[in-house]
């Protein structure tokens, strides 16, 4: 194709911009901006027919918003809070991006004209009302822009995780009625392709990052939608705009689907707006005026957390959104983060876990001396922080500490500025969180599911409490229904953040809302006498035994990893069976290009394997050669387990080890490393089949130096040598 029609980088785009229209950029559509942010605007959108019910499974349908007096705030409309911000923050930095090795950064004021720009681009290429713009591509300025673009032009934004096959994306751009999808390399314009043809109402392709190999009709580069917009004139723009209400759907969030099908979660106006604004205050990010909060977007923007916390929440107070590059969390997070900075950063778990396990390896392989001093360092500040929480006022011995060890360590990790670390969308194990309290680095948890939003509940600097998931935000409610004898129920939700229904699902829109708009998050735990929520399990993943006890599987899974520090994940399995059984797998090094699980241990595993007399540094070496020692020293920690459990009916009896660690190729994990449970029970149905087979009795003494291993016929059984089964000795 022609070179002037290549893909630039944003800053190109935005020169371009800038070139072709020149004031009419500059002012015409920011006068706009501000016309239609006026009181009166804002009064005629706060309409609330009381003939609407409160969910509808329709893209174009309105809902009737939760309002009461403990969430009165005025609805607003995305392009209202963006003309706020461009009022108070028009000319700071919104977003920075590297480009050939250099960061630029592009304002609020730009930021808005080019969304403006792409939204014009789109109506021009066919977009129709309440149907959706599709995204499937990493972190970007571009990604940014076609979002809001989107949302000003009367669409709907739906993300795609780039990680989907050619099938998945296809039943998310079929269910969402995509008529554009926006792409980032020929990789992902490959799976629209190949699915086009199944796709009735897509009608164009966009791609940035990379240049389409060849000219293909109604594929379109970025820049090429960008000079498209120009033929549609502001006032038409307006008039969409204009019309926009707080209670339309404005986004679409996909369900990872780790219990089937991908539900599309339908999010209004009013839900985005309201949660960027109060769910963030109570996490303390902080308005620019005040403080210009610099965030690093690297989460995938088609999960509901990364969306709200780096695109929603950043408009909403001016903050400075940097982005890492595809590779992030193949290694390069890390210097992003030391070259931007970050005043406030959030990870799933699973990351905080890898920068955990990076930074033991890099331990281990230091000097004596620095090894001694950080274990020093870390041992003094965690015990301050877990005996006084709360204090400002620190003993001498822990300010030295962090004066000559764990600020080193801070500012090497690109958390020297860093005054808020946040992590969600899954459990956090009680090791990890006590090896972050050890570098002085807090983890606040917040909870919340696509349904609400984001967080519904929010820890901070001021509302914290180790192990919990904060309290609710204020405005928001919760209940817990069927309580038991400890006070653990179903948590359920009520407020301004809750969805308006999933998309063409009414069914499982009526399991999920009561009539009374409450959300049934399927979820359970307990809330202490001081409002901090703690989870404790999920209703679906509750495994009830054939005996009839209700046993919940997280607490027990994390106990095993707690207990065993060589072991990676754990899965309990018993649903509907005369015992509990678990599947393990050991931690490993991740391959650096492709992020998957080696076969080679982790430096801690390698510990825990020196620990207990063993040589062995891969997993091939521990479960293929089923390591004597290895085996056994898991096997007494799952007698340690046990011993603490409430009750015989929630001990361990057999277990196995997976020759290799979940992931999300191997399926087993979701996007955000998220347990895919029935996936893993199908994937290893042969494993858990032997371990409830009758034709072999397991009888052992109370010694478990008696032979742990048991020679299971692998044909009869199916079973690989690696996948060996165990059982654990009767102690009682």
């Amino acid at each position: 194709m022609p070179e002037a029609l290549l893909l630039r980088s944003a800053s190109s785009i935005l020169r371009t911009v800038s070139l072709t229209d020149g004031q009419t950029l500059s002012k015409e559509p920011l006068s706009h901006a501000l016309k239609l942010s006026t009181p009166e605007k804002v009064k005629d959108a706060q309409l609330n027919p009381p003939e609407e019910a409160l969910w509808t499974t329709r893209a174009d349908g309105r809902v009737r918003l939760r309002i009461d007096p403990i969430c009165s705030q005025t609805p607003r409309t995305v392009h209202q809070m963006f003309s706020a911000t461009l009022e108070k923050y028009g000319d700071l930095s919104a977003m920075g991006f590297k480009r050939q090795g250099k960061w630029e950064h592009i304002s609020y004021t730009q930021y808005y004209l080019l969304a403006r720009k792409a939204a014009k681009g789109f109506l021009k290429l066919g977009l129709e009302r309440a149907h959706s713009v599709a995204i499937l591509a990493f972190n970007s300025p571009e990604w940014f822009f076609s979002a809001v673009g989107t949302v000003f032009a009367g669409g709907i934004l739906t993300g795609i995780y780039t990680t989907s096959s050619p099938e998945a994306c296809q039943y998310i751009a079929y269910d969402c009625r995509a008529n554009i999808i926006v792409v980032d390399t020929q990789k992902q314009l490959e799976k629209i392709l190949k699915i086009w043809k199944h796709l009735p109402h897509l009608k164009a392709v966009v791609i940035y990052r990379e240049a389409p190999p060849t000219r293909m009709p109604s594929v379109y580069t970025m820049e090429e939608l960008m000079e498209l917009g120009n033929e549609v004139p502001e006032e038409a723009l307006d008039i969409i705009i204009n019309a926009q209400k707080p209670n339309q759907c404005c986004a679409l969030v996909y369900t990872s689907g780790t219990t089937g099908n991908p539900k599309g979660v339908m999010l209004s106006q009013d839900n985005i707006t309201w949660t960027a604004r109060y769910s963030s205050q109570a996490g303390d990010i902080q308005p620019s005026e005040i403080q210009q909060e610099v965030v690093v977007s690297y989460l995938p923007l088609s999960h509901i957390a990364a969306q709200i916390y780096d695109l929603w929440t950043g408009i909403q107070w001016g903050a400075q959104v940097c982005f890492a590059e595809p590779d992030a969390l193949k290694g390069s997070l890390v210097n992003t983060l030391r070259e931007v900075e970050p005043t406030s950063h959030m990870g799933v778990p699973r990351v905080w876990e890898k920068i955990m396990e990076r930074i033991q390896e890099v331990v281990a392989q230091s000097g004596f001396i620095w090894r001694k001093m950080l274990l020093w360092a870390m041992s003094v500040t965690l015990e301050q922080n877990l005996t006084c929480p709360s204090s400002d006022l620190k003993p001498f011995t822990t300010r030295l500490a962090d004066y000559l060890v764990l600020a080193k360590v801070r500012q090497a990790l690109g958390f020297a500025k860093c005054q808020k670390n946040f992590y969600g969308a899954a459990p956090m194990t009680a090791e990890t969180q006590h090896f972050f309290l050890g570098l002085n680095i807090r983890l606040y948890a917040g909870y919340g599911l696509s349904e609400t939003s984001g967080p519904h509940f929010m820890s901070s600097p001021y509302n914290y409490r180790l192990y919990s998931s904060g309290k609710v935000v204020p405005g928001c409610r919760v209940k817990l229904v069927n309580e038991d004898a400890e006070g653990i129920g179903e948590i359920c939700l009520w407020g301004r953040t809750i969805f308006m229904g999933y998309l063409n699902m009414e069914d499982k829109t009526c399991e999920a809302i009561d009539t009374e708009g409450w959300l049934h998050t399927g979820d359970t735990g307990r809330l202490d006498a001081d409002g901090f929520l703690y989870i404790t399990g999920r209703l679906k993943e509750l495994i009830i035994t054939a005996g009839g006890e209700n046993v919940p599987p997280v607490p027990i899974e994390e106990a095993v990893k707690t207990e065993l520090p060589i072991i990676s994940n754990a899965m309990l399995i018993g649903d509907q069976r005369k015992f509990l059984s678990m599947l393990l797998t050991l931690k490993c090094t991740l391959d650096p290009d492709t992020f998957e699980p080696t076969d080679n241990l982790t430096e801690q595993a390698m510990e825990f394997c020196q620990r207990v007399g063993s040589k062995a540094t891969t997993v091939s070496e521990v479960v293929g050669k089923k390591d004597e020692a290895v085996y056994q020293a898991i096997g007494e920690g799952i007698q340690r387990v046990n011993m603490n459990a409430a009750a015989r009916p929630y001990h361990i009896q057999k277990w196995a080890i997976l020759e290799r660690d979940f992931s999300i190729s191997g399926g087993e994990l979701g996007p955000t490393m998220k347990l895919k449970r029935l996936a893993v029970l199908e994937k290893y149905k042969d494993v858990i089949e032997s371990f409830y087979q009758e034709q072999k009795k397991f009888r052992y003494g109370r010694s478990f130096l008696s032979e742990a291993f048991c020679n299971i016929n692998c044909t009869e059984h199916r079973l690989t040598e690696d996948q060996a089964l165990y059982q654990v000795p009767d102690i009682s």
